[in-house]
């Protein structure tokens, strides 16, 4: 059985979703989100998503973390503020000893909803589905569950499994 940890960086939000894979079988392990407030300092902020990240990892033990890659910003700011959100959570994985990897938001989108301009109602949906959850997810939540799920299928596709 492999577990993998899939991050959804975000400035406020960041998003976290366990998955497990055993033969072609992908179960739901847990799903949430680290929220920070946006008054906050952006130290302050990366602490908090660097600690919640480190806790995720000890409670559940994953083998592997994939973190969706930058995304295109028309602000500036916006993007540089996400860019040092995504390197806290590749420092916490790395620090954990984790194997990281990093997939585009089109490939996350492809791998789960099957077009890789899905929009986030779309890929929440098909998460939903292929691990059998019910209820509704938050969005960062649901995005994480879908890098997750991209990199076990395609370790899986690449092993031969699928």
């Amino acid at each position: 059985m492999t577990v993998a940890l899939g991050i959804d960086p975000g400035s406020r939000i960041t998003g976290y979703g366990l998955v497990a894979r055993q033969g072609s079988r992908l179960t739901f392990l847990a799903a949430g989100s680290i929220k920070t407030s946006a008054k906050a300092p952006l130290a302050q902020r990366l602490g908090e998503v660097y600690d919640g990240l480190t806790e995720v990892v000890r409670e559940y033990a994953p083998e592997v973390a994939a973190v969706e890659d930058i995304f295109y910003a028309k602000n500036v700011r916006t993007a540089a503020v996400l860019g040092h959100v995504r390197g806290v959570a590749l420092l916490a994985a790395a620090m954990a000893g984790l194997e990281v990897f990093e997939y585009p938001p089109a490939s996350t989108k492809m791998a789960v909803a099957g077009y890789g301009r899905a929009d986030k109602d779309q890929v929440a949906l098909m998460v939903r589905q292929i691990l059998g959850i019910r209820r509704p997810l938050p969005p960062d939540a649901s995005d994480a569950l879908a890098v997750a799920i991209c990199h076990l299928n395609q370790t899986a596709a690449l092993k031969g499994m699928t």
